[in-house]
């Protein structure tokens, strides 16, 4: 029974050992590589806060700067277009209702009209400036998740292994040994290209 034991020990602080010095050197390679990763993300996001689209070509995607650009110069002519009406519009609306005979509607339209245009005109103005908001904290989200994924491993190269496993067991002073299969998916890291 003691002969049992010593052995299951052994076993058991040898692996422990073992499994301990090679997840500290894990670690220690783990939390380097992950703070150069989240160094990137974070200098990718401040950059395209400051200024939109830089942030994408820090990651080399250099294809979403001109959409990150369409997208806000789009919005802004919505906004600068809607804008210019709902001014024009609003005052025609004030010279109708002002009761100065100095001041005159230029439009064919009465004031019920006027006031509707007007309102239609601030709503546009207000969705170009929303878009532009939208578009512009998708360009941080962008520029955040790019540079967190540019490591992520999508190669090919997946593996799956059924390999036999044995147990050593003590029951009963008896020493025995279990057999099985395991199921097991690895994930082989990409050969650093650069």
């Amino acid at each position: 029974m003691g002969r049992c034991y010593s052995i299951i020990l052994f076993l058991f602080f040898s692996l422990l050992t073992f499994n301990v010095n090679s997840q500290d050197t894990l670690k220690v390679d783990k939390k380097g590589k992950n703070k150069a990763i989240y160094r990137e993300a974070r200098k990718a996001t401040i950059m395209s806060a400051i200024i939109p689209g830089l942030g994408q070509a820090y990651n080399r995607k250099w294809w979403k700067v001109p959409i990150v650009y369409a997208g806000i110069g789009g919005f802004g002519y919505l906004f600068y277009n809607n804008q210019a009406q709902f001014t024009y519009y609003g005052n025609n609306l004030r010279y109708e209702n002002d009761g100065d005979p100095n001041t005159i509607n230029e439009t064919k339209y009465n004031s019920d009209q006027l006031l509707s245009l007007k309102n239609d005109f601030r709503k546009y103005r207000d969705l170009g400036v929303i878009g532009c908001a939208i578009i512009y904290v998708l360009n941080i989200v962008d520029a955040n998740v790019d540079a967190h994924l540019k490591t992520f491993d999508v190669s090919d190269d997946l593996s799956l292994e059924i390999k036999p496993y044995n147990n050593v067991y003590c029951f009963n002073n008896s020493v025995g040994m279990q057999t099985g299969v395991s199921l097991n998916l690895k994930f082989k890291p990409r050969k650093n290209t650069n």
